[in-house]
């Protein structure tokens, strides 16, 4: 069956990679029923912020005949695990904080052994860069340490591991390639397996090389090309540019943003979140998490709330703290930003939420959650990769049991092998049995 996806969270120590994954897991100010929840010491249930189906219009033939108008779907919506608010879903997803790693790893120094051997299980990495520039390549307290080297250095440390291993073996592995004339997919999923691939990434890592020489004429550096091109493919990596309120964080992001593209870099203040979110529980604030806004009693009485929302008086010195959070990181950036580290991780994944209902006129699932046009819609939600079949999802909900039809919005049937995408057959109805 297919598994749920792994994000890793890595970076050296000291870059704020642990308060990293306790912004994007906090639940101070959390609404639904999910907890938070520890798998083990270094895994832990975060939230990914996505467009939840209730927010959809449908066409009539898909709303239940009324007498009266039904209650609108995004206001039924009540997920078993995380939360929806607005239409906005909070999906969880498990995450993964890897040991600190320093330069040096793939020959074991540091925790270099645990932190590989933690990173086999990854679909996708998150690495957490210091941009403050207080902190050497160790994590020791500096000034003036240029963030973008911990970047490069980073990434050679998880290439020379795998090269390392697998050029300790090349030549018996040409050797047998040739003897039993394997396939290059072949070849290298068997040494590469280890890491957590499959032959589909071998087979991407291969058509990116459009190689027109034999696997087993491959000199040296053809072997390091494509090892690069395999990392490249197996551990997709997002930077989570940190301590962006950080004086001398500026001139450091606009270094990194001239060397790696755009589309990989999140701007990002996890401590500011936390803050923020821990306010809010106290009663200080509202705020939701990864929101532009922060309100304080000052704040809403202005609006014309006499009550200011009920918030508690704040005493100078956090007055002050909120105020330059706001203009520091809010005002200046959007957000924490911290929502979109997750949320550009799944991009980079091709992550695509399903939801599977059992009444697929309804959208209920007939669990408890109410009955009739005030019944609980939407309950569950799956997050599969990209190209995945229906039949991947139903095995993936639905385990080995019989597959007797699956049905989509309009009680249309949907063959085993479609494809499900964001707003195609991505809403499913799962029937048990022989066809």
């Amino acid at each position: 069956m297919p598994r749920d996806p792994l994000i890793a969270l890595v970076g050296k120590p000291s870059s704020g990679k642990s308060t990293t994954l306790n912004s994007l897991t906090d639940t101070t100010a959390k609404v639904g029923n999910f907890p938070f929840t520890t798998i083990d010491p270094n895994r832990a249930i975060g939230y990914l912020h996505l467009p939840c189906a209730c927010s959809r219009t449908f066409p009539p033939n898909n709303i239940p005949p009324s007498t009266s108008a039904p209650t609108p779907l995004h206001l039924r919506c009540k997920p078993n695990y995380g939360a929806c608010l607005d239409g906005v879903r909070s999906v969880p997803i498990e995450l993964l904080d890897v040991a600190g790693l320093v330069p040096g790893a793939h020959l074991g120094k540091g925790l270099g052994n645990k932190f590989l051997d933690d990173l086999r299980h990854a679909d996708a990495l998150i690495h957490v860069v210091d941009v403050s520039g207080t902190t050497d390549q160790e994590g020791k307290a500096t000034r003036g340490y240029d963030p973008s080297a911990d970047i490069a250095w980073l990434r050679d440390e998880i290439v020379r591991w795998v090269l390392g291993n697998l050029m300790l073996k090349w030549g018996g592995l040409k050797r047998r390639h040739t003897a039993i004339k394997a396939t290059a997919v072949e070849t290298l999923q068997g040494q590469f397996s280890g890491y957590g691939s499959t032959s589909a990434v071998v087979a991407r890592t291969l058509d990116r090389l459009a190689l027109k020489q034999p696997l087993q004429d491959w000199d040296d550096k053809t072997v390091e090309l494509a090892v690069n091109t395999f990392v490249d493919e197996k551990f997709p990596t997002v930077i989570a540019l940190n301590k962006i309120d950080h004086p001398d964080a500026d001139k450091n992001v606009a270094k990194i943003a001239r060397a790696e593209p755009a589309g990989r870099l999140v701007l990002c203040s996890a401590i500011s979140e936390i803050f923020l979110r821990r306010l809010a529980k106290q009663g200080f604030v509202k705020y939701s998490p990864g929101s532009e806004f922060v309100d304080t009693r000052e704040d809403l009485v202005e609006q014309g709330d006499p009550d200011g929302g009920g918030l508690k008086e704040m005493d100078e010195k956090l007055r002050t703290r909120i105020e330059n959070l706001k203009d520091m990181v809010l005002y200046r950036f959007g957000s924490t930003g911290v929502n979109e580290v997750l949320t550009r991780a799944s991009e980079v994944l091709g992550l695509v939420p399903v939801f599977p209902v059992r009444n697929i006129a309804s959208f209920g699932s007939g669990d408890g959650g109410g009955a009739g046009e005030r019944a609980a819609v939407f309950r569950d939600c799956v997050l599969v990769k990209k190209g995945s079949t229906v039949g991947d999802v139903y095995r993936k909900v639905m385990g080995d049991a019989p597959m007797a039809y699956v049905e989509t919005v309009g009680g249309v049937r949907v063959g085993e092998d479609d494809e499900v995408g964001v707003g195609k057959n991505d809403i499913l109805s799962f029937k048990v049995g022989r066809a």
